[in-house]
């Protein structure tokens, strides 16, 4: 998931329900961050507001780390 971040991962679960997902970077020594906690969809294309949160996420944890 470049359009989020360099390293950025998800993990893409289907079912008879919809599409679930996790968005997570686990490029860090100390921990596994989940931008996104689970998440259903209708459609296979992650909606704009989803890759917007996951980008604030992101931004909050690097600045976290830099303090």
């Amino acid at each position: 998931m470049n359009t989020i971040a360099s390293g950025v991962q998800e993990i893409r679960v289907s079912d008879a329900d919809g599409i679930f997902r996790v968005v997570y970077i686990a490029r860090f020594k100390e921990a596994i961050y989940a931008l996104i906690t689970c998440f259903s969809e209708k459609t296979q294309k992650t909606s704009k507001s989803d890759i917007d949160t996951a980008k604030k996420a992101y931004k909050i944890i690097i600045e976290e780390r830099n303090k």
